[in-house]
């Protein structure tokens, strides 16, 4: 794996997450992959299991309502780091409702994700304390 490759992981996963197109969100990860919501979760197990944590109701987003911005900052043989931010909208063109700033640490084969854990923490609105 290299920087440029996992960028490119990184544009289709950004896809779709956008699109909850099943066999989009499938083809990112092994079928025994392994991801962490927080680092401090169980993992959910399998490319199945992983797209349907992603379709719960409670975790789409609506359309138009969210953009991400993510990149590549270190690779080691088949792992990862990538940084970048989320931004989540109150509707479709409306005002910002909150920004995360987001770590992801992946394990890849070949193409595919086998493990991926998210950090995030949400930054603090312009004008408050911190």
């Amino acid at each position: 794996m290299d920087r440029a490759s996992v960028d490119k992981w990184l544009e289709r996963y950004i896809a779709a997450w956008k699109s909850y197109d099943e066999s989009a969100v499938k083809e990112l990860f092994t079928a025994d992959a392994e991801y962490r919501f927080h680092p401090w979760d169980e993992p959910t197990v399998g490319a199945d299991a992983i797209y349907s944590a992603w379709v719960e109701p409670d975790s789409i987003d609506k359309p138009g309502t969210i953009e991400a911005s993510y990149r590549c900052v270190a690779v080691d043989g088949d792992r990862a780091v990538a940084i970048g931010d989320s931004t989540y909208y109150e509707s479709p063109g409306g005002p910002v409702r909150t920004i995360y700033d987001n770590c992801f640490v992946m394990s890849f084969e070949g193409d595919r994700c086998k493990s991926f854990t998210e950090w995030f923490m949400e930054r603090p609105k312009e004008g408050s304390a911190t």
